[in-house]
């Protein structure tokens, strides 16, 4: 498998990317149409890649502990470039920052932010801890303390990963503090 591959939402080069394959990963191939193959990945995420793009899935490869601090594996992303469907240091979204950031921990999440959402158990703004995750209307951060935030910002003028004061117009967005619990851990 390459080290990276882009997974579409259509089998097309110019369709809409939706994630990213990272080499070793993990994933079923569901149908194959000509050099394009439909696969579902571990946290159970559909979409197309490029069937020469794959290559045997080794276990042992995925995910790769780096540490158990959710918020210090999040930290290696800091100045990486907003990327929609990225999930590298080279462009990540706000989704995919906090599945890599859980993944460096050897825990499985959820792709999406609706779906990260859905996941972890409600927490009281009073409540939240450092490295629980604050849930807006298509948007997803880590929270921080002190009303700051750890999160990969798409917006205009900002489109980095970046530690910040809440954004206001993210706080006009506000949905839930969520307190993650893991599909998985290694």
């Amino acid at each position: 498998m390459l080290p990276l591959a882009r997974v579409r939402r259509e089998p097309s080069d110019s369709a809409e990317q939706v994630t990213q394959l990272l080499a070793g990963e993990p994933v079923s191939v569901l149908e194959v149409r000509g050099e394009w193959a439909r696969i579902e990945t571990a946290y159970a995420y559909r979409g197309w890649v490029r069937a020469d793009a794959l290559g045997p899935a080794r276990e042992d490869e995925w995910p790769e502990v780096f540490g158990d601090d959710v918020l210090e594996q999040a930290r290696v992303y800091l100045g990486a470039p907003y990327e929609w469907g990225g999930m590298t240091e080279r462009g990540i979204d706000c989704s995919g920052l906090v599945q890599m950031a859980f993944r460096r921990t050897g825990a499985l999440v959820p792709r999406d932010s609706w779906q990260q959402e859905g996941l972890g158990k409600p927490v009281e703004n009073a409540d939240l801890r450092p490295g629980d995750l604050v849930c807006y209307e298509g948007h997803t951060a880590f929270w921080l303390a002190g009303g700051r935030i750890l999160h990969a910002s798409g917006r205009e003028g900002v489109q980095t990963v970046l530690e910040e004061p809440e954004p206001p117009e993210l706080a006009a967005l506000f949905r839930s503090g969520r307190r993650i619990v893991p599909l998985q851990t290694r």
